[in-house]
């Protein structure tokens, strides 16, 4: 089962919302920045993702997805 939105920045996944909580893929860019995280899962059977919890901030927030944008793979074509 998807979540409820999966969340694109420049074409590549970076996360979703999922029961109205902000999962970010696993990167180590944003675990580092964060310090401690928690990771959750979105669904039963995913994998863990970190789970955001100061949405607030939004430009700490623009800082993770562009840094994030930098490691993630290219989108399949």
């Amino acid at each position: 089962m998807m979540g409820e939105y999966i969340l694109y920045y420049r074409g590549k996944i970076i996360g979703g919302i999922y029961d109205n909580r902000l999962l970010l893929k696993p990167v180590k860019v944003v675990m580092d920045q964060l310090g401690q995280t928690r990771l959750e899962r979105p669904y039963e059977g995913a994998k863990e993702m970190i789970l955001i919890e100061d949405l607030e901030d939004k430009s700490f927030l623009m800082r993770l997805i562009k840094d994030m944008y930098e490691v993630l793979p290219a989108p399949k074509v």
